[in-house]
C-alpha cells in the first residue's frame, strides 16, 4: 500500500488518516496521531459495548436438582424396642460433587453479631406501617457519630480506600474542628493527626499527576533550551533533528510524519503533542492535531494554573498556610513529612517550598533515604535543573534500585536530547527487573523517536509478551502493519482492541480503513458512520471525512472525493491534506488557478509536508513559471529528500536554466 499515488503527473496526498483520541490517558491511532490534552494517563478503560458482543441476555445456568441420599423421602418408621435381626444396609447413590461459591469480600466494616431477640408468644402479628413514626426510643446515630457502630476515623479511611476523596476530606474536616488546633496537628492526641495526614493525601490524590508519563513541553522549554549537548549532534544520537535514523523506518511517502520530521505513531502521548520545533515560528503556530486554540507559554504556567484550580477544593480556604509552616519541626517527623511534601508538591504546587523540606527531611535522615533524594530529583527537574536532578536519581539509585527512579532519570536523558543514554539506563533496569512492562515500553517509545520503526515494534512485541493487554503495544504494532501494506494483519490488532473494551470514534476509523484497504467492502462504510456517530469534536470528524474522500478517490468516483474533501475543511479549515487533494480534483477539471491557490494554503499551514510543494512545483511548470516551480521543488526536496519525482523536476529545471 503506497502513501504517494502518481496520476497525471500530480502527487496525491493519500495518507490514510486514521488517527488517535483520548480516553482517560489511552488512545489509539493507526495512522496520524490525533494530538489531545494529556490527560493524566490518566489511563483507563473506554465505556460502551462491544458491537461484537452476542445480542440478548447471557444464558445462565438452569435450576440444579438436589441429589437424593436415598429412599422415597417418606418417614421411616421408628423401629420397635425388641432388637430385631438386622437389615442389609441398602446402597446410597453417588451423589455428585458440587463446587462451593468462592468468598466475597466484604464491602462494608465488620460489625458485632445482633443480640438475640426476645420470644414473642404466637398468635398474629402486625403489619409494619408505611412509614414509621415517632417511637419513645432513641434514633438511630448517623454513621460517624460517637454512638455509632464506625468510628469517624475508620470511616474516612474507608472513603480514602473506595477513592471517595471529597468524602474523606469532609469528615476529616469535621473531626479536626473538634482539636484546639486544626491547621497542624496536635502531637498529643493521635487521632487528630491522623486525621490530619489523611486530609492531606486525599486532598493530594484529588488532583494527583503521575509526572513519569506527563510531560508538557511549552514554547520557553522547547526554543530556550540550553541544555543542549550538541548543536550538530551525529546522525542517531539525537531527537531534534528528524530523519537522523532511517533504520528501518518508513519514508513519508508511506507514513506521514510531524512538524519535527518524526513518523506519526500509533499511540497518542503527551511528549508527541507539540514535537520539537526548529524555530519560533514553527512553535507558535498551533499544530492541526492540538485541541486547545494557542500553544502552551511554558510548562510552569500550566502548574501555577493547576495550583490554583486546587484551591476550589477548599471554598473557606487553603488547608495549610505554608507561610506559617516551621519547615524543620515537620523534618524530624518522617510520616508527617512525607504526608506534606506531597501535599504542598501536587495540590499547591510549591516546588521551592517542597525542595526546602526535602532538603531538610534530607539532612535529618542522614542522606540515607532514597525517597527523599527522589523528591528532590523530582523538584530540580520541575525546576529545570537537570544536571542536578540527574545527580539526586544516581545517589538513590546506588541506595535503593526502583523502577521509577530509573524512569525519573531516563525522562532527565531525554529532556537533555541524549536519547542513546536513556537506552542504555533503561537496559540496566531491564537487568535488574527483567520483564518489566514500562521499562520495556519507554525503550520502545525512544526507537519510535528515532525514527527506527522495526526495533520499535521488537519491543512493544516484548511487551506484549508480558502483558497481553497492554493498549499502546497493540496500537503501536497495529499501525506499524497497516503501513507495511499488511491491512489484514492490523485489522486482528484492532478488532483485538475492540475487544477489550475500547470504543470510541478512533478505532472504528482505524478499522474501516483496514477493511477497505483488505477489500472487506461491506464494513468499510458501517465502520465509518459508527465512527461519524461517536466522534466528539470537529477535529474528528474532518478526518473521518477525510479518510471517506480518500476512499472515494480509491474507487474512482471523483464527485464524491471533492465533497467529503469540502466537508473535511468545512469541519476543520486548517486541514492541510483536505486542500492538497482538493487541489489535485481541482486541477482535474481544467481549476488551475483555483488550484494554486489551495496549494499556497495547503503549504503555509504544513510546511513539512512535501506534497503540496511538489504539486506547486509541477502546475508552475506547466504554465511556465520556472522560478517558482524551482522555489517549490526546492522545498519539496528539503521536507523529503529521497523522492525521485522532485528530484527529476529540479535537474529538468537545471536544465531549462542552462539553456537559456
Amino acid at each position: 500500500m503506497s502513501e504517494v499515488e502518481e496520476q497525471d503527473g500530480y502527487c496525491w496526498k493519500i495518507s490514510s488518516r486514521d488517527f488517535s483520541g483520548t480516553g482517560g490517558g489511552c488512545t489509539v491511532s493507526g495512522a496520524k496521531a490525533r494530538r489531545a490534552p494529556e490527560p493524566g494517563s490518566a489511563r483507563g478503560a473506554f465505556p460502551g459495548p462491544s458491537p461484537w458482543a452476542r445480542g440478548g441476555a447471557p444464558l445462565g445456568p438452569g435450576p440444579r436438582r438436589r441429589a437424593l441420599l436415598g429412599g422415597t423421602g417418606r418417614r421411616r418408621p421408628r423401629a420397635p424396642p425388641a432388637p430385631s435381626p438386622p437389615r442389609p444396609a441398602r446402597p446410597l447413590r453417588s451423589r455428585r460433587p458440587q463446587r462451593l461459591p468462592p468468598a466475597r469480600a466484604l464491602r462494608s466494616l465488620a460489625r458485632p453479631p445482633p443480640a438475640p431477640s426476645t420470644p414473642r408468644p404466637p398468635g398474629p402479628r402486625p403489619a409494619p406501617a408505611l412509614a414509621p413514626g415517632p417511637g419513645p426510643g432513641p434514633a438511630p446515630p448517623p454513621a460517624g457519630a460517637p454512638g455509632s457502630d464506625v468510628g469517624p476515623l475508620l470511616l474516612a479511611w474507608s472513603y480514602f480506600r473506595r477513592r471517595r476523596f471529597q468524602l474523606c476530606a469532609d469528615l476529616c474536616t469535621q473531626m479536626l474542628e473538634k482539636s484546639p488546633c486544626d491547621q497542624e496537628p496536635d502531637p498529643a492526641l493521635p487521632m487528630s493527626q491522623a486525621a490530619w495526614i489523611l486530609k492531606a493525601r486525599a486532598l493530594t490524590e484529588m488532583v494527583y499527576v503521575d509526572e513519569i508519563d506527563v510531560d508538557q513541553e511549552g514554547i520557553a522549554e522547547m526554543t530556550l533550551d540550553e541544555n543542549a549537548i550538541a548543536q550538530v549532534p551525529r546522525p542517531g544520537t539525537s531527537l531534534k533533528l528528524p530523519g537522523t535514523n532511517q533504520t528501518g523506518g518508513p519514508s513519508p511517502a508511506v507514513r506521514p510524519v510531524t512538524q519535527a520530521g518524526r513518523p506519526i505513531t500509533g499511540f497518542l502521548r503527551p511528549s508527541t503533542q507539540s514535537g520539537r520545533p526548529g524555530t519560533m515560528e514553527q512553535a507558535i503556530r498551533t499544530p492541526r492535531t492540538a485541541y486547545t486554540a494557542r500553544p502552551i507559554s511554558s510548562s510552569s504556567g500550566r502548574f501555577v494554573r493547576l495550583g490554583t484550580a486546587s484551591m476550589l477544593t477548599s471554598p473557606d480556604g487553603p488547608f495549610i498556610n505554608l507561610s506559617r509552616l516551621n519547615l524543620a519541626k515537620y523534618a524530624q517527623k518522617p510520616k508527617l513529612a512525607k504526608a506534606l511534601f506531597e501535599y504542598i508538591f501536587h495540590h499547591e504546587n510549591d516546588v521551592k517550598t517542597a525542595l526546602d523540606l526535602a532538603a531538610l527531611s534530607t539532612e535529618h535522615s542522614q542522606y540515607k533515604d532514597w525517597w527523599w533524594k527522589v523528591q528532590i530529583g523530582k523538584c530540580y527537574y520541575r525546576l529545570g535543573l537537570y544536571r542536578e536532578a540527574e545527580k539526586q536519581f544516581k545517589s538513590a539509585l546506588k541506595q535503593q534500585e526502583m523502577v521509577d527512579t530509573f524512569l525519573y532519570l531516563a525522562k532527565v536523558y531525554i529532556s537533555l536530547d541524549q536519547p542513546v543514554t536513556a537506552l542504555n539506563l533503561f537496559k540496566q533496569g531491564l537487568d535488574k527487573f527483567p520483564g518489566e512492562v514500562t521499562l520495556l515500553c519507554g525503550i520502545a517509545r525512544i526507537y519510535e523517536e528515532m525514527n527506527n520503526i522495526s526495533s520499535a515494534t521488537e519491543y512493544y512485541k516484548e511487551v506484549l509478551k508480558q502483558d497481553n493487554t497492554h493498549v499502546e503495544a497493540i496500537a503501536c504494532i497495529g499501525s506499524n502493519h497497516f503501513y507495511s501494506d499488511q491491512p489484514e494483519v492490523a485489522l486482528r490488532f484492532y478488532r483485538r482492541l475492540l475487544q477489550m473494551g475500547v470504543y470510541n470514534c478512533q478505532l472504528f476509523n482505524n478499522l474501516g480503513l483496514c477493511c477497505f484497504f483488505a477489500q472487506q467492502y461491506d464494513m468499510t462504510l458501517t465502520s465509518f458512520e459508527r465512527a461519524l456517530s461517536l466522534a466528539e469534536n470537529e477535529e474528528e470528524v474532518a478526518d473521518i471525512w477525510y479518510n471517506l474522500g480518500h476512499v472515494a478517490v480509491g474507487i474512482g468516483d471523483t464527485n464524491l472525493a471533492h465533497q467529503c474533501f469540502r466537508l473535511a475543511l468545512v469541519s476543520n479549515n486548517h486541514h492541510a491534506e483536505a486542500y492538497n487533494n482538493l487541489a489535485v480534483l481541482e486541477m482535474r477539471r481544467g481549476h488551475v488557478e483555483q488550484a494554486k491557490a489551495l496549494l499556497q494554503t495547503a503549504s503555509s499551514l504544513a510546511p513539512h509536508m512535501y506534497e503540496p510543494h511538489f504539486n506547486f512545483a509541477t502546475i508552475s511548470d506547466k504554465i511556465g513559471d520556472l522560478q517558482r516551480s524551482y522555489a517549490a521543488a526546492k522545498k519539496s526536496e528539503a521536507a523529503f529528500p529521497d523522492h525521485v519525482d522532485t528530484q527529476h523536476l529540479i535537474k529538468q529545471l537545471k536544465q531549462q536554466f542552462a539553456m537559456l
